[in-house]
C-alpha cells in the first residue's frame, strides 16, 4: 500500500490511536510549507504562522459567496431542537438534514475538491467509466458535478434524505437506499465522502463495493482521521479540546465508532483490494497556519464546522448527558475556538483509493 511520507511519520498507527488521548497526539516538527497543491505527494503539515490574519479575510469573504445551494425536495421529515432529519430507517444518521445542513454539505464538497486541487476524485479512472455509484451522496453535489464532467457515464446517487435536487444531468439520478442493505448495482466506481458518521458497519460496505464492482473498477473514501491533533502541546482547557473528547464520548455511547477511518486500508485489503493508495491532507481549524493553501483549506473547514457545529453535536453529545440548552451554550464556546489562530488544532484527512483485481467477478 502507497501511503503520505509525511503522514506515516507523524501520526500513530491505527492500532495505538485506539488507546491513546489527545494528549498524545502531536505531529512531528514541521519544515516544509505548500502553497498550493496540484498532484504528487500531499501538503506535508501545517506550520504555524506569526502573521495569520495576513490573508483571512478576503478568502472568508470569496467563501461566503460561491457556495452553491440546492432547493431541497418536500418530503417528510422527523423534527427535534429545532432541525429535521431523515425518516426512512429513523435513527440511523445523527446529522439533520435541513436547508442549513444541505447549505453546509455544498460548502464542504468545496472543501474535499480544493484539497486536491480542484478535483472530484484521485483514483486514475478510464476515460469512460460506464457506472459510478455515489455512496450517502447527501445533496448530490458531487454525483452532479461528476455527471456533468463524464456525460457518457451512468452516476447514481444513494442516500437515506431525499434532499437531492429534481433538476438533473441526463446521465444522473438518485435513489433512497441504505448503503449497509444488498447492493443492486454493479459499477465501474464506487465513490463515498465523509462516512465517518453513516455506518454501523463500514466493513460491510466496502466488502459490498468489492462484490459489485467490475473487475479492475476503483473505489475511494474520502474522510477525516477524528478526533483532531494539536502542533504542540494540546490545549486540554478548550472547548475544543473537549469537545472532540465528548464526541468520542457520545458516539461510543449510542453503539458507532468515528474512528474506523483508520481502518479503512484494513477493509479495503480483507475486502480483496489491490493497489492500495492512501494520501493524508490536513485541515487546520483557523487560519493560524502558513501559506495560502493552508489559509483557504482553513477558512472553508472553519466555516463547515461553525455553521455545522449544533447539527453535528445535538444528538451525539445529548448522548452524554448533556441537554439541548448546554449543547447550544457549549456549541457557542466551541465556535469561539475555531476562531482562535491560538489554537492550532488540525483534521487529518484521508484520501484513500484502491482496485478490484482485473482477474476477479
Amino acid at each position: 500500500m502507497e501511503e503520505d511520507t509525511q503522514a506515516s511519520l507523524s501520526e500513530p498507527s491505527a492500532e495505538s490511536k485506539q488507546h491513546m488521548d489527545l494528549a498524545g497526539r502531536m505531529p512531528m516538527a514541521i519544515d516544509q510549507d505548500r502553497i498550493s497543491w496540484g498532484g504528487g505527494s500531499a501538503p506535508s503539515l501545517p506550520s504555524v504562522d506569526d502573521d495569520s490574519h495576513s490573508d483571512a479575510m478576503s478568502i472568508s469573504e470569496s467563501i461566503k459567496s460561491s457556495t452553491m445551494s440546492l432547493d431541497p425536495t418536500l418530503y417528510h421529515f422527523i423534527e427535534e431542537n429545532g432541525r429535521t432529519y431523515h425518516k426512512y430507517k429513523q435513527g440511523r444518521y445523527f446529522l439533520p438534514n435541513d436547508s442549513a445542513e444541505q447549505e453546509r454539505l455544498d460548502l464542504q464538497h468545496q472543501l474535499f475538491c480544493i484539497t486536491i486541487g480542484s478535483k472530484l476524485n484521485l483514483c486514475p479512472l478510464p476515460e469512460k467509466p460506464k457506472r459510478v455509484l455515489d455512496i450517502a451522496t447527501g445533496t448530490g453535489i458531487w454525483a452532479i458535478e461528476f455527471a456533468t464532467q463524464y456525460p457518457d457515464t451512468e452516476v447514481i446517487g444513494t442516500d437515506l434524505s431525499p434532499i437531492q435536487p429534481h433538476y438533473l444531468p441526463e446521465n444522473c439520478r438518485f435513489e433512497i437506499d441504505d448503503a449497509e442493505d444488498e447492493w443492486t448495482f454493479t459499477e465501474k466506481f464506487s465513490h463515498g465522502r465523509a462516512l465517518m458518521s453513516c455506518f454501523d458497519d463500514p466493513a460491510r460496505v466496502v466488502q459490498q463495493a468489492y462484490e459489485n464492482l467490475e473487475p479492475g473498477g476503483f473505489i475511494e473514501f474520502q474522510d477525516a482521521l477524528f478526533p483532531m491533533y494539536w502542533v504542540g502541546e494540546p490545549r486540554k482547557e478548550s472547548a475544543l479540546y473537549r469537545w472532540n473528547e465528548l464526541l468520542l464520548e457520545g458516539v461510543k455511547n449510542i453503539g458507532r465508532s468515528w474512528s474506523n477511518v483508520a481502518n479503512y486500508a484494513r477493509y479495503f485489503k480483507e475486502a480483496g483490494f489491490e493497489n492500495i493508495v492512501d494520501r493524508r491532507f490536513y485541515w487546520p481549524t483557523s487560519p493560524w497556519a502558513k501559506g495560502k493553501y493552508f489559509k483557504t483549506v482553513a477558512m472553508y473547514f472553519q466555516e463547515d464546522m461553525i455553521s455545522g457545529m449544533e447539527g453535528i453535536s445535538m444528538k451525539v453529545l445529548q448522548a452524554t448527558g448533556m441537554s439541548p440548552p448546554e449543547i447550544k451554550e457549549f456549541c457557542e464556546e466551541v465556535k469561539r475556538d475555531f476562531r482562535d489562530t491560538n489554537l492550532h488544532a488540525y483534521l487529518t484527512v484521508s484520501y484513500i483509493y484502491a482496485q478490484k483485481p482485473l482477474n476477479k467477478e
